[in-house]
């Protein structure tokens, strides 16, 4: 009876997401039989691993099984699950963060006194949202990877129990969070009752035959919107990520600003963009609009950056300015355009976590190690963080030959093809601001005089994710032509 219902398609379009949720499940009940010492659940990273193993190895059997077949995609579940080259691309994404979130968390956590288990199931629970939020073109499907995504960040942004800065942090992120849900729970109700399915091909089809300025189409636009806008951090819906970013565990921060975003945007593009999109014959509507709130979103994220003395925050506005950027690749709409989106997510994912990481080496024992006076004269006390952190700050930045530069050139000059002129000076104007506060930081850690001279919280998995996102930070600036053809696949088609 089964199997009258579910194929070996079905299944096979699924196993990554299957494997993240069982080690996740494996993690917890592991725990609680075999680590009740804190000290010993570093060794739950095994699992960890593990499962981003065979996740890695169930997308390289999608990415096998799309090439052999000569098809842009595979679909499941009746067409609510979708394996295509676009999904494939950000779930890579998700894995690289999730791992090297995992690989620097078991020290920070032992320092914050806060090491518990559950938290690398989390980080796999969060994952598997993400998966969805990838390959889902059902709104249900869409819906409970949000869901289950945003619920994980919930509980991590609180980790940090016994800071009160912490606990703010995570009921500001889960009341705005849950507002924001309602609305994108509404914009669906609305698409569901214009073509009575779940279905975005069919709801596509039911929005195109109802006309362009149809005022129950452009309700699903304004109330869908602001949901996806306050997920990616995007202004006005982003009051929510400084004080996010601030309070959470900093392990946590990097992964929230690098792994959420990017399946945010994921998120956005299966609405917005291609053939099975609802929206995308609206451009005309959204167009305008999204090109406003790009603008805004930079003014306030670059201008809010300049006066930061939390490094944390400093970068949580950065992070509301780089959003910014990458939906000005929404508005552009070409092949370029788009394509620019998938390569700045990439190398967003690598300068934007090592930032990060270089502040959780910083904590230690009693010292939070997230204010400008930690960072300072760290290239006399330790010149390798320090160089490391100039890397990332430069490419943050878009300077060449940082793989930063490429993100947002291609940003850009999609722009310019398109002849938003005037968007291309606004944006290029921004990032010269944006030069000016990350240049704050590098001035801090290679001027100012050392104010904290306890040494470096470091372990191999430190090492080691930083060594990692430094050089592929670098690698991505000098050598692109591998990893603009791997964006290009992610192409909707």
């Amino acid at each position: 009876m089964i199997e009258s219902f579910y194929t070996a398609n079905d299944h096979f379009t699924i196993i990554p997401a299957v494997m993240l949720a069982l080690f996740g499940c494996a993690i917890l009940l592991f725990d609680f039989i075999l680590f009740p010492d804190p000290r010993q659940r570093k060794w739950l990273l095994i699992f960890v691993v593990l499962a981003e193993g065979f996740t890695g190895f169930g997308l390289i059997k999608q990415q096998i099984w799309l090439a052999a077949n000569g098809q842009p995609m595979l679909q499941g579940f009746g067409g609510s699950v979708t394996i295509d080259g676009f999904s494939v691309f950000f779930n890579w994404i998700f894995l690289v963060a999730a791992l090297i979130v995992a690989l620097v968390s078991y020290k920070y956590l032992e320092n914050a006194g806060e090491h518990h288990g559950e938290y690398y199931s989390l980080i796999l629970f969060a994952q598997c949202g993400m998966y969805f939020l990838a390959t889902g073109t059902d709104l249900v499907t869409l819906f409970v990877g949000l869901e289950l995504m945003a619920l994980c960040f919930y509980v991590m942004v609180g980790f940090l129990r016994r800071e009160k800065r912490s606990n703010e942090a995570a009921l500001k992120y889960l009341l705005l969070g849950a507002f924001s849900s309602g609305f994108l729970a509404y914009g669906f109700s609305v698409l569901y009752g214009i073509a009575h399915s779940t279905k975005l091909s069919d709801i596509a089809a039911a929005v195109a035959s109802r006309g362009l300025w149809d005022p129950v189409v452009y309700l699903a636009l304004i109330t869908t919107s602001v949901g996806l806008l306050f997920k990616i951090a995007a202004a006005p819906f982003h009051m929510w990520a400084p004080d996010a970013y601030e309070g959470a565990p900093t392990t946590v921060t990097a992964y929230l600003s690098v792994a959420s975003k990017a399946a945010s945007f994921a998120f956005l593009l299966r609405l917005f963009y291609g053939p099975m999109a609802p929206f995308a014959g609206l451009r005309d509507v959204w167009g305008p609009m999204l090109a406003v709130i790009a603008v805004v979103t930079m003014t306030v994220g670059n201008l809010a950056a300049i006066n930061q003395t939390n490094v944390k925050r400093l970068l949580a506005y950065s992070s509301i300015s780089h959003a910014g950027y990458i939906l000005l690749g929404l508005v552009a709409g070409n092949e370029r355009g788009i394509t620019g989106i998938a390569v700045y997510l990439m190398v967003y994912t690598f300068m934007n976590l090592g930032a990060f990481l270089v502040l959780v080496a910083l904590r230690r024992q009693k010292i939070i190690g997230d204010e400008m006076d930690d960072i300072s004269g760290l290239m006399h006390k330790s010149p390798g963080y320090a160089i490391l952190m100039l890397i990332f700050l430069l490419s943050l930045a878009g300077i060449p030959p940082t793989a930063g530069f490429l993100g947002k050139y291609y940003i850009f000059l999609s722009l310019i093809e398109t002849q938003h002129y005037t968007l291309a000076v606004i944006a290029t104007l921004y990032a010269a601001v944006a030069i000016y506060y990350y240049f704050r930081i590098v001035k801090s850690m290679f001027v100012s005089e050392v104010r904290e001279k306890a040494p470096m919280a470091t372990s191999f998995g430190m090492r080691l994710a930083l060594g990692v996102s430094g050089a592929m930070t670098l690698v991505i600036g000098l050598y692109p032509e591998p990893f603009l053809r791997l964006a290009q696949t992610s192409l909707l088609r």
